[in-house]
């Protein structure tokens, strides 16, 4: 990993400098570096780049090849942070984005700059204050390709839902410039089970999955979308309804493939048995279903 990540050169895991509590040179390096930090999330992050073999924050004005996550020290369960964030994002295939291959950045433009929505014009809340319905009208409107984008917009949406990630806001969707000039869905970022550290609700956004009041009869009698909802979402932000199935079908039915990665992974047991009960729950949310959930807990 450390290989891929830093383009085979060894880089020097210990970062030389104090933190902000100790130094006041730092502190002030830290705050202008958590202002110039384009994802934004739940997690603290900090821009850096490689000096010869060692990690520094960036300075003013110049821009930054990594992103620092502090392990954060206001939620349940911090030290997992790591090993949940890194799981998520293997079960989810991804990887670090937005560069092209002269080292320079793509254009990128998050959910909340396409909507025009800032804390000075729509308040503290402006990451929030929308559906999923309408975040795929935005791609409908930007993307010329965007019937083959909603599709994967709308696969990350249901992700969301089953793997717990509730906080997937405006500024964690974002469109990336493509290498022809126009802009594409980009590869998701910040995904993690956030029920493992904090109570949160099953959607991030206010408004749910839609902008008028429709839940399914399973949505309003248990509290929690269906598969009926998401269906139903697919068809409204136009997805091809002969997709919808074949989209759905593979985050239902790889359990097991799930759970050899949840045990594989380098979170500590306890956490592993909350984030495999998290994803059974949402499974059976979706299905009205009782999966055998004990049967593949070890």
């Amino acid at each position: 990993m450390k290989n891929k990540m830093f383009d085979g050169r060894k880089i020097n895991p210990v970062l030389d400098y104090y933190s902000s509590k100790k130094n006041e040179e730092s502190a002030e390096i830290f705050a202008e570096n958590r202002k110039r930090i384009s994802i934004s999330g739940v997690q603290e992050k900090l821009s850096m780049v490689t000096d010869g073999n060692r990690l520094r924050l960036t300075e003013p004005g110049e821009q930054g090849r990594y992103i620092l996550k502090p392990i954060p020290s206001d939620v349940k369960n911090a030290d997992q942070v790591p090993a949940n964030e890194h799981l998520t994002m293997q079960i989810a295939k991804l990887k670090r984005f937005d560069f092209r291959p002269d080292g320079k950045k793509w254009g990128k433009e998050d959910f909340a700059s396409l909507a025009g929505r800032t804390s000075e014009n729509a308040g503290s809340n402006y990451k929030y204050d929308l559906s999923y319905e309408e975040l795929g009208g935005l791609i409908k409107y930007f993307v010329p390709a965007w019937r083959v984008e909603i599709e994967k917009y709308f696969r990350i949406v249901l992700f969301n839902y089953v793997f717990s990630n509730g906080d997937a806001h405006l500024k964690n969707f974002a469109l990336l410039e493509s290498p022809t000039g126009d802009y594409m869905l980009s590869p998701f970022y910040d995904l993690l089970d956030t029920r493992l550290h904090v109570n949160d609700s099953d959607l991030a956004l206010t408004k749910g999955l839609f902008s008028d009041d429709f839940k399914s009869d399973q949505y309003k009698r248990t509290g929690h979308p269906a598969l009926t909802d998401y269906t139903e979402l697919g068809k409204r932000i136009g997805v091809n309804p002969k997709r919808i199935e074949k989209i759905i079908e593979p985050l239902i039915i790889k359990q097991e493939a799930v759970d050899i990665m949840i045990t594989s992974s380098i979170l500590n047991e306890k956490s592993k048995k909350a984030y495999r009960l998290h994803y059974y729950k949402k499974l059976n949310y979706l299905n009205g279903k009782n999966y055998e959930y004990n049967s593949l807990t070890r």
